[in-house]
């Protein structure tokens, strides 16, 4: 089991290393480099995050097939592939279209990795096991943006070279995944149905709060850099700021064994950082204002994955997990498709902090319901 947990943690770094290097950078190169329009980049972001709307089902259903470490080694490969390309790309359309392929390859990596990790453990130990996956991936992720900074302000590189490293360094996750298929990890041979995906439905307080969470990450995701260009906020600046954002979910994921002895409270006073964290971006004007507001959306962002992850499996049979798995997933998809789009629109036609506002009107209400509905916010059995 520990082999198994350390290459799965060590893919999480490389990748997250490689979306920490390019990912914040990403909305900055498409607006001043590409020339695209809010707009422009709420669509880019629906582009990066529409396949994950359906591709998880897929992959879910293939967990329960095959080897899940080779679904990771696609999924890694793709990845790679499409990080490449974005570095040539000369137009919106390419930029999407080489985002859709990231969004495809984005499936192929969180669903089996979750799939492996809650094959070796259960109960506690899964919850400190995810959170130390998605730990090791937020780490990578807050070496990335200094990684970049550095690239960028020391050696003058481009954005286009800088997005080819950031290539190169994902690629490198692949040694890991093909140590990891020599162990066999597959699921079972249950056969299919749709009525595993439905069991879905049986979570309506964990999908609103998702799809809250999901679409408010996907703003910071692929809105929110280029809001901070418009506030004066330089590049290596807002690399920096990332790389706070990532302390702040390290320092929450370190402690998420313990917070998950209360999760209902917990995943409350998660979406309640969410949201005074954008009301901070709303009125924000200097980067230690903003620096404030990436502390509190961390902590929000990273403990509500693993906690609601764990209240569904809890009351998940363990025959249809990678298909449950994916099915999660794909309402991370929807949060992620509909944030961005929404955010880039209230941003060109409105104003560039509108959305900000937005959020936080809506984040109170979600708060609101999570409390009254506080009892199904508990996993059962949690050994």
């Amino acid at each position: 089991m520990k082999t198994t947990i350390f290459l799965v943690n060590l893919v999480a770094v490389f990748i997250g290393v490689s979306y920490g290097m390019h990912g914040p950078i990403l909305p900055v190169f498409a607006k001043n480099v590409i020339g695209a329009t809010y707009t422009e980049l709420g669509l880019i972001g629906l582009a990066n995050f529409l396949p994950y709307m359906f591709i998880p089902i897929f992959v879910g259903i293939l967990l329960d097939k095959y080897n899940n470490a080779h679904l990771l080694s696609v999924g890694i490969l793709i990845n790679s592939a499409s990080l490449y390309l974005l570095s040539i790309a000369q137009t919106v359309p390419e930029v999407m279209v080489f985002r859709v392929m990231t969004g495809v390859a984005h499936a192929f990596f969180w669903p089996p990795c979750e799939s492996i990790i809650s094959s070796v453990s259960k109960g506690h130990a899964r919850v400190k096991n995810i959170a130390k996956f998605t730990g090791f991936f937020v780490a990578g992720f807050t070496i990335g943006p200094l990684l970049g900074s550095l690239f960028l302000e020391s050696f003058d590189v481009s954005y286009r070279l800088l997005f080819q490293f950031a290539a190169f360094i994902l690629a490198a996750a692949i040694i890991a995944s093909l140590s990891l298929s020599k162990k066999h990890i597959h699921k079972n041979d249950t056969k299919f149905s749709f009525s595993a995906i439905k069991e879905m439905r049986r979570f309506p307080e964990i999908i609103i709060m998702l799809v809250y969470c999901t679409a408010s990450f996907g703003i910071i995701l692929t809105i929110y850099p280029a809001f901070l260009d418009d506030n004066s906020i330089s590049g290596v600046q807002i690399e920096i700021l990332y790389f706070i954002f990532g302390v702040s979910r390290i320092l929450t994921l370190l402690v998420a064994g313990k917070l998950a002895r209360k999760m209902s409270h917990t995943l409350i006073a998660a979406v309640l950082s969410i949201t005074f964290g954008l009301l901070v971006s709303f009125g924000a004007g200097n980067i230690f204002e903003f620096a404030i507001a990436m502390l509190l959306m961390g902590f929000g962002f990273s403990i509500f994955f693993p906690l609601t992850l764990e209240i569904v499996l809890s009351k998940t049979k363990k025959t249809i997990s990678g298909t449950i798995i994916g099915a999660y997933e794909t309402t991370f998809g929807i949060g992620w498709t509909v944030g961005p789009i929404i955010a880039g629109i209230l941003s060109q036609f409105q104003d560039n902090t509108a959305p900000y506002l937005v959020f936080f009107i809506l984040g109170i209400g979600i708060a609101i319901l999570s409390t009254i509905r506080r009892k199904s916010l508990e996993p059962q059995n949690l050994p």
